[in-house]
C-alpha cells in the first residue's frame, strides 16, 4: 500500500490519530519508539538544521533530503511533512510536492502565507489573496498521485478564517488545518464549516491554541492533531540542565545509572534499531 493511502486510511479510522514533530533523525529514532506517525516541523527543521527561527530559511533540496532519510530509516511510518508556502511560486510548490512524493513521504502541509513568512502561532502573519492560494493549491492537487495534502490557513481575523476553512474544504484537499486558533469555541465553529473533511489541529508548546487531549479533540471533531516541537524543546531543556551540571561538577561526568541513565550502550542500541526495521515486518513502534 502506498504512503499516502496508509496515512489516509489511519486518518479515517475513529479517533485522533496523533503525529509528533522531528526535527533530525535522532529525535525521530526516540520518536518512532512511541508513535507510528511523524511530523517534519519547519519550526524544528529550521532550528536544528540552520539554527533559525522560522521565518522562511528554509530550502526545498534540504528538506527532500531529510525526509528521504527518514523514510530510509522509518520505512513504515507515517510522515507528514511541513513544507511552509510550498517555497514561493506554485511551480516550486509542484516540483517540491513530486520529489517528496517520490521519496517516500506520506503528506504535506501547504501554507497560504505570504513572505516574510511566521511560525503559525507567531504574531505577524500575513496571508495571500484566498484566489491566489487556491490556484497553488489546486496545482498541487494537480501534481500529487497519491500523497495526502493538508491545506492550511493562518487567517486571523475571524470572519476571513471561516471564510478560507470553508473555501478549502471545498477543494480536493485531504484535510484542513486552521493554524492558531485561541480557545474550543474556535475549533466548533471551524469544524461546522469544514464540511466532508477531515481537520488537523496543531499544538506547540507556549502557542496561541489551547494543550487539548486527543480524547478531548476527538470530542470536538478533530481527526489529526500534530505536535510541532515536543522533541525540541525537550532536547533543549535537557542540554541546559546537562551541561549546567557538569560544570558544576568541573568536567566530572555523572555516574551513569544503566537502568535509566542514557549511554553509549543505549544510544547505539536505539540507533541499531534503525537498521533493523528493515529486516523485520509487524509494527515499529515500542
Amino acid at each position: 500500500m502506498k504512503h499516502g493511502t496508509k496515512l489516509r486510511d489511519r486518518i479515517a479510522a475513529p479517533g485522533t490519530t496523533p503525529l509528533v514533530g522531528v526535527y533530525d533523525m535522532y529525535s525521530a529514532s526516540v520518536a518512532a519508539g512511541h508513535y507510528d506517525g511523524m511530523f517534519v516541523s519547519g519550526f524544528g527543521f529550521a532550528a536544528s538544521y540552520y539554527g533559525l527561527p522560522d521565518i522562511g530559511f528554509i530550502a526545498w533540496p534540504d528538506m527532500v533530503a531529510f525526509v528521504q532519510r527518514l523514510r530510509g530509516a522509518f520505512p513504515r511510518h507515517h510522515l507528514l511533512v511541513d513544507i511552509d508556502d510550498g517555497y514561493a511560486d506554485p511551480e516550486v510548490a509542484c516540483h517540491v510536492v513530486g520529489s517528496l512524493e517520490r521519496m517516500g513521504a506520506s503528506g504535506v502541509v501547504l501554507e497560504d502565507q505570504k513572505r516574510p513568512r511566521r511560525c503559525g502561532h507567531a504574531d505577524g502573519k500575513q496571508v495571500l489573496p484566498l484566489d491566489e492560494y487556491l490556484t497553488k493549491l489546486e496545482m498541487v492537487l494537480r501534481t500529487r498521485r497519491d500523497l495526502v495534502v493538508v491545506a492550511r490557513t493562518d487567517a486571523t481575523d475571524e470572519a476571513d478564517i471561516m471564510e478560507r476553512a470553508r473555501r478549502l474544504a471545498a477543494t480536493d484537499a485531504d484535510v484542513i488545518l486552521v493554524d492558531g486558533v485561541r480557545d474550543v469555541e474556535g475549533i466548533r465553529r471551524i469544524r461546522e464549516v469544514v464540511v466532508g473533511k477531515p481537520l488537523l489541529f496543531n499544538q506547540i508548546a507556549g502557542g496561541k491554541s489551547p494543550r487539548l487531549s486527543l480524547s478531548e479533540l476527538t470530542d470536538l471533531g478533530v481527526d489529526v492533531a500534530i505536535y510541532s516541537t515536543p522533541c525540541l524543546f525537550a532536547a533543549h531543556e535537557a542540554m541546559e540542565a546537562a551541561l549546567a551540571e557538569l560544570k558544576r561538577a568541573d568536567g566530572r561526568l555523572p555516574s551513569l545509572d544503566p537502568a535509566r541513565g542514557v549511554g553509549v550502550a543505549a544510544s547505539t542500541k536505539l540507533l541499531e534499531r534503525n537498521i533493523a526495521r528493515h529486516h523485520r515486518e509487524g509494527p515499529e513502534t515500542m
